[in-house]
């Protein structure tokens, strides 16, 4: 398998001059995005070419209204192994600061979009915005296709039900717990990756230890309890269990944390990169009299997540 080439910048090697690029935050990589991806598959066949990704981090709105904190759903290393999965040639990662902020439109097409990377084929979805005030447009990008000597590809969204999928879709459904529809409009099941950290051992002492896992920026699915599917990456391990995403009401927490309770698991997980796939939503998270009322919950949740 070709290995995919990661960029920071776009002073990218001669090879990957004149190629298909998809520009994007490519979010949570959905079916929207991925008929991006088999399109450009077929464009790579016919036109004997390499295929390009750009996206940015952080997401420019992250950038902008900093006082958004969760709001991604796949972090950069997901979305690599996903563009990897689509045969992308090569990405690149750009940081979105201050500077690249305030380059104006015409600047990016002909700097960086003809200059740097001589696109040959540009593929962008049909509200893309871009420069210095979110001046530029697709119809900008069409406007200099025969000056710089590319073509511009904006394929059809994808839409399902009468609404187009979207990342911002796929957002408020997880914020409101239909985990079912957000999964099928992924095309896969929706997962948070993370290093398990040590806790207050709360969950050992009432009989049902948890891994911890900070969900840094991702996006705040509902609070509540969730059957998932745990792989411990390095060892190639997989796991069954249930999960809590939420506050610990119980014990007045603040601290928003996923927890990870492994069936039939012994052994230390502290350090380990683990990723957790979100297979169904039991129930919404509720603060309980005491701690006996939870552990008998927590048995019926068990149960649930066992059956289903």
């Amino acid at each position: 398998m070709v290995k995919m080439k990661i960029y920071k910048n776009f002073n990218i090697l001669k090879k990957h001059k004149r190629a298909i690029i998809l520009i994007g935050n490519f979010d949570g990589v959905h079916l929207g995005h991925q008929k991006l991806f088999k399109l450009a598959q077929k464009y790579k066949k016919k036109y004997k070419l390499r295929v390009g990704v750009v996206n940015f981090d952080p997401m420019p709105k992250m950038y902008f209204f900093k006082q958004i904190k969760n709001f991604r759903i796949s972090n950069i290393n997901q979305k690599n192994n996903l563009f990897k999965k689509f045969k992308v040639d090569f990405v690149i990662t750009k940081k979105f600061d201050k500077k690249f902020s305030r380059i104006k439109s015409d600047f990016f097409i002909k700097n960086i979009l003809y200059q740097k990377l001589n696109s040959k084929f540009i593929f962008v979805s049909n509200n893309f915005k871009f420069g210095n005030k979110r001046e530029g447009d697709v119809k900008q990008l069409i406007a200099y296709e025969k000056l710089y000597d590319y073509k511009i590809v904006k394929p059809h969204p994808i839409k399902k039900n009468k609404k187009v999928i979207s990342s911002s879709l796929i957002r408020e459904l997880l914020k409101k717990g239909n985990l079912k529809k957000a999964n099928s409009f992924l095309g896969r099941n929706w997962t948070i990756e993370g290093v398990v950290e040590k806790g207050r051992q709360q969950g050992k002492k009432i009989g049902f230890p948890t891994c911890n896992l900070s969900i840094k920026d991702y996006v705040v699915a509902k609070p509540g309890v969730y059957k998932v599917k745990i792989r411990q990456k390095i060892k190639k391990k997989n796991y069954n269990g249930i999960a809590n995403l939420g506050y610990r009401p119980t014990f007045n927490q603040k601290k928003l944390l996923l927890e990870v309770h492994i069936f039939n698991f012994s052994g230390n997980l502290y350090n380990k990169y683990l990723s957790v796939e979100f297979i169904k939503f039991i129930r919404k998270e509720k603060k309980f009299k005491n701690v006996n009322e939870l552990r008998k919950q927590i048995k019926s949740d068990l149960k649930v997540a066992r059956n289903n």
